[in-house]
């Protein structure tokens, strides 16, 4: 009744929990946060990914990329599974609406690769304001057959192994995830994209730039021609770009 309502609010008898999914994380670290969270019930814990997967009732074989970053609000004892669902529909919903508003000019042939193209722009963007900047550059390499050369991919093909420092036997050595030796997109997202990167990777926009390089403020210079990429990396090589 609304009486009882009144006394459960009063008395604090009324919990709600939060998880809090932040894009650009990976799935273990959604996972990591999920099963610290001290709210849900843990239905998922112990399962492998497959297993996760087909709770949640996905398609795909691989979880990476496929929950939505958002804040999610549930009620106490809520499963785990419950809350996964919510992401993964999120993410279908917002995938589908920008697959159907996508610019003609992308390269994609599935929605799925366009969520793969925008995790890597999600890694990429130093600045929001370049997103869109970053999605062009990276579509007009796709487009031309040229090697995509994201640290991004790489740093994500090594897991745990990764210790912070990017070095140049990680770009050399050849791995699904390496997009300094092996062409086109890699085989899944390398985080969970927001909507903005879902839009930038499907109405990227139009430049003539392939390249681009870190100044070291958290933007970056773009260049037409390797030439001018060159001189870029020269000037500005000292605060880590490479790109």
């Amino acid at each position: 009744t609304p009486l009882e309502l009144l006394d459960k609010l009063t008395r604090g008898d009324v919990t709600q929990g939060e998880l809090r999914f932040i894009e650009g994380w990976t799935f273990r670290q959604l996972r990591a946060a999920l099963d610290a969270n001290a709210f849900v019930r843990h239905d998922t814990l112990g399962m492998d990914d497959a297993r996760l997967l087909a709770a949640v009732g996905a398609k795909e074989s691989h979880p990476e990329g496929l929950f939505f970053p958002d804040t999610y609000l549930f009620s106490k004892g809520t499963s785990d599974v419950h809350v996964l669902q919510r992401a993964y529909g999120a993410m279908q919903r917002h995938l589908s609406q920008e697959w159907e508003a996508r610019s003609s000019a992308v390269p994609y042939r599935t929605p799925y690769e366009a969520l793969i193209m925008a995790s890597i722009v999600e890694k990429e963007t130093g600045r929001a304001a370049e997103r869109d900047l970053i999605a062009g550059t990276l579509v007009n390499r796709l487009r031309i057959g040229m090697l995509l050369q994201v640290d991004p991919t790489v740093i994500y093909g090594l897991g745990e192994a990764f210790d912070g420092n990017l070095r140049r036997v990680h770009l050399q050595k050849d791995g699904p995830y390496n997009t300094y030796t092996r062409p086109g997109l890699p085989p899944t997202p390398i985080a969970a994209p927001g909507l903005a990167s879902l839009r930038a990777a499907l109405q990227p926009a139009k430049t003539p730039a392939l390249y681009y390089v870190a100044r070291g403020d958290g933007s970056s210079e773009f260049s037409r021609t390797l030439e001018e990429h060159n001189r870029a990396v020269r000037k500005y090589q000292l605060n880590g770009g490479r790109n």
